[in-house]
Protein backbone atom coordinates (compact mmCIF):
# COMPACT_ATOMS: atom_id res chain seq x y z
CA UNK A 1 0.00 0.00 0.00
CA UNK A 2 1.36 3.42 -0.95
CA UNK A 3 1.85 5.97 1.84
CA UNK A 4 -0.59 8.88 1.79
CA UNK A 5 -0.36 12.23 3.56
CA UNK A 6 -1.84 15.71 3.24
CA UNK A 7 0.36 18.66 2.43
CA UNK A 8 0.03 22.43 2.78
CA UNK A 9 2.02 24.68 0.48
CA UNK A 10 3.06 28.32 0.84
CA UNK A 11 -0.13 29.46 -0.85
CA UNK A 12 -2.35 27.65 1.63
CA UNK A 13 -3.44 24.88 -0.74
CA UNK A 14 -4.04 21.50 0.89
CA UNK A 15 -3.86 18.38 -1.23
CA UNK A 16 -3.10 14.68 -0.99
CA UNK A 17 0.01 12.99 -2.24
CA UNK A 18 0.08 9.29 -2.93
CA UNK A 19 3.34 8.10 -4.37
CA UNK A 20 5.60 5.13 -3.91
CA UNK A 21 9.16 6.16 -3.15
CA UNK A 22 10.76 3.36 -5.10
CA UNK A 23 9.70 0.31 -7.01
CA UNK A 24 8.72 -2.66 -4.89
CA UNK A 25 11.26 -4.60 -6.93
CA UNK A 26 14.11 -2.70 -5.30
CA UNK A 27 16.22 -5.23 -3.41
CA UNK A 28 18.41 -4.05 -0.54
CA UNK A 29 19.95 -5.70 2.46
CA UNK A 30 17.60 -5.35 5.45
CA UNK A 31 18.74 -3.16 8.31
CA UNK A 32 17.06 -2.32 11.60
CA UNK A 33 15.72 1.25 12.09
CA UNK A 34 18.53 1.70 14.62
CA UNK A 35 21.08 1.20 11.85
CA UNK A 36 19.54 3.04 8.89
CA UNK A 37 16.94 5.81 9.12
CA UNK A 38 13.52 4.54 8.09
CA UNK A 39 10.41 6.71 7.86
CA UNK A 40 8.76 6.33 4.43
CA UNK A 41 6.24 9.13 4.98
CA UNK A 42 8.92 11.65 5.95
CA UNK A 43 11.23 10.56 3.13
CA UNK A 44 8.36 10.86 0.66
CA UNK A 45 7.58 14.39 1.82
CA UNK A 46 11.25 15.41 1.59
CA UNK A 47 11.29 14.01 -1.94
CA UNK A 48 8.25 16.06 -2.89
CA UNK A 49 9.85 19.22 -1.50
CA UNK A 50 13.01 18.57 -3.48
CA UNK A 51 11.08 18.03 -6.68
CA UNK A 52 8.82 21.09 -6.41
CA UNK A 53 11.23 23.63 -4.97
CA UNK A 54 14.71 22.64 -6.19
CA UNK A 55 15.36 19.92 -8.75
CA UNK A 56 12.60 20.99 -11.15
CA UNK A 57 14.21 24.43 -11.37
CA UNK A 58 17.86 23.45 -11.76
CA UNK A 59 19.85 23.81 -14.96
CA UNK A 60 22.73 21.55 -15.97
CA UNK A 61 25.07 24.26 -14.70
CA UNK A 62 23.72 24.21 -11.14
CA UNK A 63 25.66 22.42 -8.41
CA UNK A 64 23.53 20.65 -5.79
CA UNK A 65 25.01 19.24 -2.57
CA UNK A 66 23.15 17.14 -0.03
CA UNK A 67 23.89 16.83 3.67
CA UNK A 68 22.88 13.47 5.18
CA UNK A 69 21.82 11.61 2.04
CA UNK A 70 20.79 8.53 4.02
CA UNK A 71 19.76 5.67 1.73
CA UNK A 72 19.28 8.13 -1.15
CA UNK A 73 15.62 7.31 -1.73
CA UNK A 74 14.23 10.90 -1.69
CA UNK A 75 16.60 12.14 -4.41
CA UNK A 76 16.36 8.90 -6.41
CA UNK A 77 12.58 9.14 -6.38
CA UNK A 78 12.79 12.65 -7.83
CA UNK A 79 15.28 11.71 -10.51
CA UNK A 80 13.06 8.86 -11.71
CA UNK A 81 10.19 11.30 -12.28
CA UNK A 82 11.67 14.53 -13.65
CA UNK A 83 13.98 15.68 -16.40
CA UNK A 84 16.94 16.77 -14.31
CA UNK A 85 20.16 17.50 -16.20
CA UNK A 86 22.32 18.48 -13.26
CA UNK A 87 24.26 16.47 -10.70
CA UNK A 88 23.68 15.93 -6.97
CA UNK A 89 26.63 15.27 -4.66
CA UNK A 90 25.37 13.54 -1.52
CA UNK A 91 27.31 13.02 1.71
CA UNK A 92 26.46 10.37 4.29
CA UNK A 93 28.55 9.17 7.27
CA UNK A 94 26.48 6.03 7.84
CA UNK A 95 28.29 3.40 5.76
CA UNK A 96 25.29 1.03 5.71
CA UNK A 97 22.97 3.76 4.41
CA UNK A 98 25.59 4.82 1.89
CA UNK A 99 25.87 1.24 0.65
CA UNK A 100 22.12 1.00 0.15
CA UNK A 101 22.00 4.34 -1.64
CA UNK A 102 24.88 3.53 -3.95
CA UNK A 103 23.29 0.18 -4.82
CA UNK A 104 20.00 1.87 -5.71
CA UNK A 105 21.75 4.52 -7.80
CA UNK A 106 23.47 1.74 -9.73
CA UNK A 107 20.25 -0.26 -10.09
CA UNK A 108 18.35 2.69 -11.55
CA UNK A 109 21.33 3.79 -13.69
CA UNK A 110 21.47 7.26 -12.16
CA UNK A 111 25.26 7.42 -11.73
CA UNK A 112 25.40 10.36 -14.17
CA UNK A 113 23.05 12.38 -11.94
CA UNK A 114 23.68 11.35 -8.33
CA UNK A 115 26.43 10.01 -6.13
CA UNK A 116 26.68 9.47 -2.38
CA UNK A 117 30.05 9.90 -0.70
CA UNK A 118 30.73 8.10 2.57
CA UNK A 119 32.51 11.22 3.84
CA UNK A 120 31.96 14.12 6.22
CA UNK A 121 29.86 16.82 4.56
CA UNK A 122 31.35 19.70 6.54
CA UNK A 123 34.91 18.74 5.57
CA UNK A 124 34.01 18.58 1.87
CA UNK A 125 31.42 21.34 1.40
CA UNK A 126 32.17 23.74 -1.43
CA UNK A 127 30.93 27.32 -1.15
CA UNK A 128 30.49 27.27 -4.93
CA UNK A 129 27.37 25.09 -4.65
CA UNK A 130 24.17 26.70 -5.97
CA UNK A 131 21.87 24.62 -3.77
CA UNK A 132 22.28 22.95 -0.40
CA UNK A 133 19.58 20.38 0.40
CA UNK A 134 19.04 18.40 3.59
CA UNK A 135 16.63 16.67 5.91
CA UNK A 136 18.91 17.37 8.87
CA UNK A 137 18.78 15.61 12.26
CA UNK A 138 16.20 17.42 14.40
CA UNK A 139 15.50 15.21 17.42
CA UNK A 140 15.90 17.34 20.58
CA UNK A 141 17.56 15.62 23.53
CA UNK A 142 20.17 16.40 26.19
CA UNK A 143 22.64 13.97 24.54
CA UNK A 144 22.94 11.64 21.56
CA UNK A 145 22.34 8.38 23.42
CA UNK A 146 19.27 7.66 21.29
CA UNK A 147 17.89 4.78 19.22
CA UNK A 148 19.84 6.37 16.36
CA UNK A 149 22.48 8.83 17.67
CA UNK A 150 22.97 10.46 14.26
CA UNK A 151 19.43 11.89 14.43
CA UNK A 152 20.31 14.04 17.45
CA UNK A 153 19.83 17.71 16.62
CA UNK A 154 21.13 19.17 19.87
CA UNK A 155 19.32 20.26 23.01
CA UNK A 156 16.56 22.01 21.05
CA UNK A 157 16.80 19.97 17.83
CA UNK A 158 17.96 22.94 15.75
CA UNK A 159 21.75 22.87 16.14
CA UNK A 160 22.68 21.20 12.85
CA UNK A 161 20.01 23.15 10.96
CA UNK A 162 21.62 26.39 12.13
CA UNK A 163 25.06 25.07 11.24
CA UNK A 164 23.89 24.43 7.68
CA UNK A 165 22.41 27.92 7.46
CA UNK A 166 25.77 29.38 8.50
CA UNK A 167 27.54 28.01 5.38
CA UNK A 168 26.41 30.97 3.25
CA UNK A 169 25.01 28.94 0.32
CA UNK A 170 22.80 31.02 -1.99
CA UNK A 171 19.84 28.59 -1.88
CA UNK A 172 19.10 26.19 0.99
CA UNK A 173 16.27 23.65 1.18
CA UNK A 174 15.82 22.28 4.71
CA UNK A 175 13.22 20.21 6.53
CA UNK A 176 12.24 21.98 9.76
CA UNK A 177 10.19 20.42 12.55
CA UNK A 178 7.66 22.40 14.58
CA UNK A 179 8.89 20.72 17.77
CA UNK A 180 12.52 21.75 17.22
CA UNK A 181 12.53 25.45 18.07
CA UNK A 182 11.25 26.72 14.69
CA UNK A 183 10.88 30.37 15.72
CA UNK A 184 14.52 30.79 16.74
CA UNK A 185 15.58 28.79 13.67
CA UNK A 186 13.80 31.17 11.29
CA UNK A 187 15.13 34.17 13.23
CA UNK A 188 18.63 32.72 12.86
CA UNK A 189 18.14 32.31 9.10
CA UNK A 190 17.02 35.94 8.82
CA UNK A 191 20.11 37.00 10.77
CA UNK A 192 22.19 35.08 8.21
CA UNK A 193 20.64 37.27 5.49
CA UNK A 194 18.12 34.69 4.24
CA UNK A 195 14.51 35.03 3.18
CA UNK A 196 11.91 32.25 3.11
CA UNK A 197 10.79 32.24 -0.53
CA UNK A 198 8.75 29.03 -0.57
CA UNK A 199 7.62 26.21 1.70
CA UNK A 200 5.50 23.08 1.97
CA UNK A 201 4.08 21.77 5.24
CA UNK A 202 2.84 18.29 6.11
CA UNK A 203 1.30 16.95 9.33
CA UNK A 204 3.14 13.88 10.60
CA UNK A 205 2.41 11.48 13.42
CA UNK A 206 5.04 10.90 16.08
CA UNK A 207 6.99 7.83 15.04
CA UNK A 208 9.60 5.38 16.24
CA UNK A 209 12.38 7.93 16.72
CA UNK A 210 10.35 10.86 18.05
CA UNK A 211 8.47 8.63 20.53
CA UNK A 212 11.64 7.60 22.34
CA UNK A 213 11.03 8.64 25.98
CA UNK A 214 14.07 10.89 26.22
CA UNK A 215 13.01 12.74 23.07
CA UNK A 216 9.35 13.13 24.08
CA UNK A 217 10.38 14.44 27.50
CA UNK A 218 12.63 17.04 25.89
CA UNK A 219 9.91 18.06 23.45
CA UNK A 220 7.50 18.55 26.36
CA UNK A 221 10.01 20.84 28.10
CA UNK A 222 10.50 22.82 24.90
CA UNK A 223 6.74 23.22 24.55
CA UNK A 224 6.54 24.87 27.98
CA UNK A 225 9.13 27.40 26.78
CA UNK A 226 7.25 28.01 23.50
CA UNK A 227 10.04 26.34 21.58
CA UNK A 228 8.00 23.32 20.43
CA UNK A 229 4.54 23.25 18.85
CA UNK A 230 2.49 20.08 18.44
CA UNK A 231 -0.73 18.35 19.42
CA UNK A 232 -1.21 15.03 21.14
CA UNK A 233 -1.31 13.25 17.78
CA UNK A 234 0.68 15.24 15.21
CA UNK A 235 3.36 17.81 14.54
CA UNK A 236 4.10 19.84 11.43
CA UNK A 237 7.16 19.25 9.27
CA UNK A 238 8.06 21.96 6.78
CA UNK A 239 10.21 21.88 3.69
CA UNK A 240 11.59 25.42 3.54
CA UNK A 241 13.46 27.05 0.69
CA UNK A 242 15.75 29.81 1.94
CA UNK A 243 17.42 32.25 -0.43
CA UNK A 244 19.83 35.08 0.22
CA UNK A 245 17.92 38.37 0.53
CA UNK A 246 16.93 40.03 -2.69
CA UNK A 247 14.52 42.93 -3.15
CA UNK A 248 12.74 41.02 -5.92
CA UNK A 249 11.73 38.18 -3.58
CA UNK A 250 8.80 38.11 -1.19
CA UNK A 251 9.74 36.93 2.30
CA UNK A 252 7.25 34.33 3.56
CA UNK A 253 8.83 33.78 6.99
CA UNK A 254 5.91 35.25 8.95
CA UNK A 255 3.38 33.12 7.05
CA UNK A 256 5.51 30.03 7.64
CA UNK A 257 5.69 30.63 11.37
CA UNK A 258 1.98 31.25 11.68
CA UNK A 259 1.37 27.72 10.40
CA UNK A 260 4.28 26.09 12.25
CA UNK A 261 3.16 27.50 15.62
CA UNK A 262 -0.57 26.88 15.11
CA UNK A 263 -0.75 23.73 17.26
Amino acid sequence: MQPTSSTLNAHGEIYLMKEALLSSNTVVQPYSPNEVFSCPEESQFYSQCLERMVLNHCTRFDSVVEFGAGDGSPVINCLLKIKFKGFVQGYELNSAACEIGSSRIEQYRLNHQYTIHNKCFFKNFSSNANYLIANPPYLPAPDDELYMPSLHGGADGASITKQLLSLDCENVLLMISAYSNPVETIDYAIAQDYQVIDFLISPLKFGYYSCEPKVRQTIAKLQKNRQAFYSQNIYFLAGVLFKKKNSSNTDLSSELLKVMTAL
